[in-house]
């Protein structure tokens, strides 16, 4: 049945899309359009941790593209823009850090410059 798969292709927004006209229309077809997106699975896709998610589940679920040296090049480039983005969270996590190091080495010495020997 090329009609069923056709449906299983479709992105979320699509999906989404749907339900929302189908809760418009009549509430119980946006119902069971909900139901059936979290019975399948499609909703899990959402709990995900952010892009690196995203580039994780693009790469299992990509069709070739009928050219091997583009297919190629594209898993290369996906590799790096994770490994580029893994690199930026680590970097964003030490500025973190260091902002947090730095309020508390003001709010210790703050405290400590509050203090009166008695």
């Amino acid at each position: 049945m090329p009609t069923a798969a056709m449906l299983d292709d479709l992105p979320k927004g699509a999906w989404i899309a749907m339900m929302v006209i189908g809760f418009i229309v009549f509430w119980p077809i946006g119902l069971a359009l909900l139901f059936y997106m979290i019975w399948s699975g499609k909703m899990q896709g959402w709990k995900r941790d952010g892009l690196h998610g995203c580039a994780s589940q693009f790469r299992r679920h990509r069709r070739s593209s009928g050219n091997t040296a583009f297919d190629s090049y594209r898993d290369d480039m996906l590799k790096k823009l994770e490994e580029e983005q893994k690199a930026f969270g680590e970097f964003m996590e030490r500025l973190r850090r260091a902002k947090d190091q730095q309020e508390f080495d003001q709010f210790m010495n703050e405290r400590r410059a509050g203090e009166t020997p008695n």
